[in-house]
């Protein structure tokens, strides 16, 4: 029997999906970043100042915290990855970290990112604030509005922030817009993408940036319980990029289960949701063969979430192979199983998750597991950017 392989291949595939689909305006920017990206990052004076700014700037490594409540509730044992306690809030800054780096070796001397929740945003204008680079933040219209908290966040550290007002002004409709930036400003601007989608090699890329979680999972579940792995390994996956990070160092390790929870909106089946391997099939999206959400003509059918980090029509290719190859489960949890979340983790540990985090955390509803198994749940972001959307259920009574 012939072993899977879950790494990028050199044409930038997983399997069948990933790739690079890009327009003409992008070949030179992409081709330089294809052929010199690992080049730059495996270098020694590379990987020394990454590290060090991880260490002192985004305050890693993040604990692997025994939920010792929240175990009980569930009869299980429950480690938390805490993500939220990095600087800014969530992982997004292990990435935007390595990126800026890279931008510097590059030469560029303008960032754009796109943003969906905002943590992306928010970490890419600290690290162009950090560097003392221009940054241009792309953010649909109605994620603006949703995620107020974080737009002041990134003006205040000197970012624009500018409003995508087409389609569903959401996080599909900011990334066309930074990719017409791009393809406006080739020559001086560097985009950092998010997360674990877009043209080759921006999934490998980000994927390697964010591995540093599942790198210290690793050490810290040997310390915790003399064991290199966990049972089942848990997170939220829209783009993907905390689920790609912290599952990057056991893709190989088959006794480790690895759960992918997607937001299921309304209902999977309401015409309300961002379930992509449920609702979607393979297509291309911002330069990727991936599975995304799309009607026979292949137009994208808008994706819905309580969620702005999860609100988008496709998943990364690396989780698209993971599905499809058998190698990860999928499930999914609605936006009242998401909130439902968010109040017990809240009231049993004393930490509100984001919202995104809290789709992951609902699936120990209903995926049964073993008293003696341990499981990890990747707690990608903290909640503060949602206290108005929690506080407005609470106040509705839901």
């Amino acid at each position: 029997m012939t072993k899977m392989n879950y790494s990028v291949d050199p044409a930038g595939f997983y399997g069948k999906y990933g790739g690079a689909f890009i327009p003409e305006m992008l070949h030179s920017n992409i081709s330089r970043l294809q052929h010199t990206y690992l080049d730059i990052i495996n270098a020694e004076s590379f990987q020394k100042a990454f590290n060090a700014l991880l260490r002192d700037y985004v305050g890693r490594p993040t604990p692997l915290y025994k939920a010792k409540r929240l175990s009980e509730k569930y009869n299980i044992n429950i480690y938390l990855k805490r993500e939220d306690l990095c600087h800014t809030g969530a992982h997004k800054i292990n990435n935007t970290i390595g990126q800026i780096l890279l931008a510097k070796e590059l030469k560029k001397t303008r960032i754009i990112a796109e943003t969906g929740a905002g943590q992306h945003g928010v970490a890419t204008a600290t690290v162009c604030a950090l560097m003392g680079i221009e940054c241009i933040v792309y953010m649909g219209e109605v994620d603006i509005e949703r995620q107020a908290p974080n737009v002041a966040r990134m003006k205040l550290l000197g970012a624009e922030v500018r409003a995508a007002k087409s389609g569903s002004r959401t996080l599909k409709d900011a990334t066309n817009e930074a990719i017409r930036d791009w393809i406006d400003n080739p020559v001086d601007t560097h985009y950092i993408i998010g997360s674990v989608v877009g043209p080759h090699p921006y999934p490998d890329m980000v994927t390697r940036f964010q591995s540093v979680i599942s790198q210290e999972i690793r050490y810290q579940l040997i310390d915790k319980t003399g064991k290199a792995y966990p049972d089942h390994l848990i997170a939220c996956v829209g783009g993907g990029s905390n689920a790609a990070g912290a599952m990057y160092h056991f893709l190989d390790e088959e006794n480790c289960n690895l759960i992918l929870v997607e937001a299921a909106g309304k209902g999977i089946n309401s015409g309300h949701t961002a379930a992509t391997s449920a609702k979607g099939s393979k297509g291309i999206i911002h330069g990727s063969m991936t599975m995304l959400m799309q009607d026979q003509e292949g137009q994208i059918i808008e994706p819905y979430s309580i969620s702005a980090g999860l609100d988008y029509p496709g998943i990364g290719p690396l989780h698209a192979h993971l599905i499809e190859s058998g190698r990860a489960e999928v499930h999914s949890a609605t936006d009242q199983e998401a909130l439902d979340a968010v109040y017990a983790l809240s009231k049993l540990e004393g930490i509100i998750p984001a919202l995104e985090t809290a789709h992951a955390l609902a699936i120990l509803e209903h995926r049964k597991f073993k008293p003696e198994e341990n499981v990890i749940i990747n707690l990608s972001g903290r909640g503060d950017k949602d206290l108005s959307t929690y506080i407005n259920h609470m106040d509705n009574g839901e």
